[in-house]
């Protein structure tokens, strides 16, 4: 490239634009020793121009017409930091019929369509990279895109939401109430003003279909990811996890199935033993635990959120694509060969905790023990204790499906003798490991 400068346009400039911004003036001579020409940011598309920023930025720089910035010829690197489908979507794609390289964090998108993203980067002949995207500064998907691309991965099981797990760790930790714990996290920032994204998982979702996309080479949409929020996790359950030496965690798991022709990947509250690797992982910290063929066992920690840790990944990204112009060549494109079927949710195997409420009289837990008999669902533990004419069944149960699990609840909430069924969790991190 005759050592002419890079030029980047950053579309976005919040908490994760202003600090790529920062960083990219601040470290500029460090960077262009990395890539071997310099980086020059050209442009950055704003809504509004004359809003205060945690940056100082020359005025010239800002624009809010992004889809001009995106089309000039001038720019190799896009760096799209807004979010949501469009205009992102839009942008990215025309950024890329000009020959501009893309480094995203956004997972939404990535999620609903990456394939329109991957196509387009395949035609145009740029990158495409987004390790922002999941797991802030953690370094994930490089390693499942390029380090494991020669391995078989048969499980990737990770908590990838910080605000949940922040709140999780409180109701374990203090006896806090969902509600009390959601207002803690939203006081010290970790939650949204509207945290349903977060708690009811949204997030979390898209995150696994993006880490089940690269982990088993098949293409994954958030459509495809069965997904439950925290929002009906009760102090009970949680109190019910510590008896049994586990611990409440919102899990993104997504699994090759045993016949190996298959994947399910979902998003859903479970209880997992205190002495798993993900159970220690408190406050709003992320890790995910990768499970492979050759390396055995690998777990990835670090903070998953927050402007300078997502700045830090997306400034390794552009470092990479970077280099890949100098060089004339590209970085790995979409992997989507084995295309594995998409497995439902009721063909997933997985363990329940259940807790029932009952009448305390002769024959219960026999009538109990004979419902999960006829749904094929054996039981591995149970706890009773009594309280006047009530009595409390907590059973746990080994591997099924989870269509017969559910079934199996079904069934318990018709009988005249469970009064009601108090909560229902599944179980991970024992039976299959």
């Amino acid at each position: 490239m005759n050592g002419r400068p890079l030029r980047i346009a950053l579309l976005g400039c919040g908490v994760v634009g202003a600090e790529v911004a920062r960083l990219l003036t601040e470290q500029a001579d460090d960077l262009a020793a990395r890539v071997g020409v310099p980086l020059e940011l050209a442009g950055i598309a704003v809504r509004r121009r004359g809003r205060k920023r945690d940056v100082d930025l020359d005025p010239g720089l800002l624009t809010t017409d992004a889809a001009s910035l995106v089309a000039r010829d001038d720019i190799d690197i896009v760096v799209e930091v807004i979010g949501g489908i469009e205009p992102a979507r839009s942008l990215l794609l025309s950024a890329m019929s000009h020959g501009a390289s893309i480094v995203t964090a956004n997972k939404a998108l990535l999620a609903e369509d990456g394939a329109t993203l991957y196509d387009a980067a395949s035609k145009h002949g740029v990158d495409l990279y987004f390790e922002a995207s999941v797991a802030g500064a953690i370094p994930l998907l490089r390693p499942l895109r390029e380090s494991l691309a020669g391995d078989t991965v048969h499980r990737v099981l990770g908590i990838v939401n910080g605000t949940t797990n922040f709140i999780l760790t409180r109701m374990d930790e203090t006896g806090a109430g969902f509600a009390e714990a959601l207002d803690e996290a939203t006081a010290l920032g970790y939650a949204e003003a509207d945290p349903s994204a977060d708690i009811d998982a949204f997030d979390a979702a898209a995150k696994a279909a993006i880490l089940a996309g690269l982990a088993f080479h098949t293409r994954v949409t958030i459509a495809d990811v069965h997904r439950e929020g925290i929002g009906d996790v009760s102090a009970t359950a949680v109190a019910s996890a510590r008896e049994m030496g586990c611990v409440v965690k919102l899990l993104a798991i997504c699994e090759r199935t045993a016949d190996g022709r298959g994947v399910s990947v979902r998003v859903h509250p479970a209880m997992i033993p205190r002495s798993h690797p993900l159970a220690g992982v408190r406050e709003a910290y992320n890790a995910v635990f990768v499970e492979a063929e050759a390396a055995g066992q690998l777990m990835f920690y670090g903070r998953g959120a927050g402007g300078a840790p997502t700045a830090s990944a997306v400034l390794g990204d552009i470092v990479a694509v970077a280099r890949n112009k100098v060089k004339g060549a590209l970085g790995p494109g979409e992997s989507a060969y084995a295309d594995l079927e998409i497995r439902s949710m009721g063909e997933t195997v997985t363990r329940y905790h259940i807790s029932l409420d009952v009448a305390d009289k002769a024959g219960v837990l026999a009538t109990v023990a004979t419902v999960f008999s006829a749904h094929d669902v054996s039981i591995q533990a149970v706890r009773q204790s009594g309280h006047g004419d009530d009595a409390s069944l907590v059973i746990v149960t080994h591997s099924a499906s989870d269509a017969a699990l559910s079934a199996t609840v079904e069934h318990l909430r018709s009988l005249d003798t469970v009064r009601d069924v108090a909560s229902v969790m599944r179980v991970e991190g024992e039976e299959s490991e």
